[in-house]
């Protein structure tokens, strides 16, 4: 949690239910305190009303929602809440008390965390994508919101909602101590907060103008338009592409975008049809999935290649000249 000097209120105190604890009450503490007016305060953990009318902010509990009077349950019938029908984000998922502290705190929260009052517009792009990349799961899982109709292929058992559970104490366990483990709680899902946070402010939002340059500079990489140049690798381009795309109204869309790895080799990766989808725009040729080193070369006629992935998504090559030449020709065999 950043570091502030402490205020002089010393004496507030934060409401929110004992027993069983859930992500989202864990995150909305931790939210709460990274706020000068109660970096202080103390956690009061009781379903007791009288208690929780003590407090000065009271979250996940007593069956209330009320920013004026700082209550905010999502457990009540009448409760169905969005960042929609709430805030000013085009997200449907019912809020949790993470969601509902987010939605009131969450500009102030990042500027905390990130130690300095961020611009506005660069505030709500921060905002927004905090919500869509970490909050909204908090939310829809404790609000028993599936991710998707179908039965699932496989167990998702690690996300941080499951790992915030499983520091509750067993049922067998002979000492058990809830508020030891709450505060686990809240600083595990809290460090995962100042993470995303943290990288969608230092790493990915600058990644935008590194893209924009590449887009911009696209035919001198290639005639065709359709493959661009990073010189280093691990930019997060894949979103700022489609993004910048539609900005400079460009029709005929990038394919292959290739980049230097930490090896100092050269990867040739294609562009996914949309964001976080894996079917390609234009995958690397059929013939060459599979193959490596010189069998690979041999096949694409291409000098000092090194792979091609079995699902035709990412290859690579020994030099920057080769990986460009791997674009070309499955532009010309497509």
């Amino acid at each position: 949690m950043p570091k502030r000097q402490k205020t002089c209120d010393m004496d507030k105190k934060i409401g929110t239910h004992n027993g069983t604890f859930h992500c989202d009450e864990a995150l909305a503490c931790y939210m709460l305190k990274t706020l000068p007016e109660y970096q202080s305060a103390e956690i009061i953990r009781t379903r007791d009303e009288k208690l929780l009318d003590t407090c000065d902010i009271v979250v996940d509990v007593g069956g209330i929602y009320d920013h004026n009077k700082n209550r905010y349950d999502h457990h009540q019938r009448s409760f169905d809440g969005t960042m929609q029908s709430l805030g000013s984000l085009n997200y449907q998922t019912k809020l949790s008390s993470a969601g509902l502290v987010y939605l009131h705190y969450g500009r102030r929260v990042i500027n905390e965390i990130i130690g300095k009052k961020l611009q506005s517009s660069l505030l709500d792009i921060i905002y927004e994508k905090v919500y869509e990349n970490f909050i909204e799961e908090i939310d829809a899982i404790d609000n028993g919101i599936s991710q998707t109709e179908e039965t699932g292929r496989y167990l998702i058992t690690t996300n941080i909602s499951a790992r915030i559970s499983h520091l509750n104490p067993s049922w067998n366990c002979k000492e058990p101590l809830p508020e030891v483990e709450f505060k686990k709680a809240m600083n595990l899902v809290g460090s995962e907060l100042q993470d995303k946070i943290l990288y969608f402010c230092n790493v990915w939002y600058p990644a935008r103008e590194a893209i924009e340059i590449a887009i911009k500079n696209r035919y001198e990489a290639h005639e065709s338009g359709e493959i661009i140049v990073f010189e280093n690798g691990g930019c997060p381009w894949k979103e700022h592409l489609y993004n910048v795309e539609a900005k400079l109204e460009i029709v005929l869309t990038i394919k292959y975008v290739l980049y230097a790895d930490m090896n100092n080799n050269w990867r040739v990766q294609c562009v996914p049809e949309r964001h976080k989808r894996f079917e390609n725009r234009l995958s690397l040729p059929q013939d060459w999935r599979g193959l490596r080193e010189n069998e690979l070369s041999k096949v694409s006629g291409i000098p000092d290649c090194i792979f091609v992935h079995m699902g035709g998504f990412i290859g690579g090559n020994k030099t920057k000249s080769g990986a460009l030449e791997m674009a070309v020709k499955a532009l010309q065999l497509r």
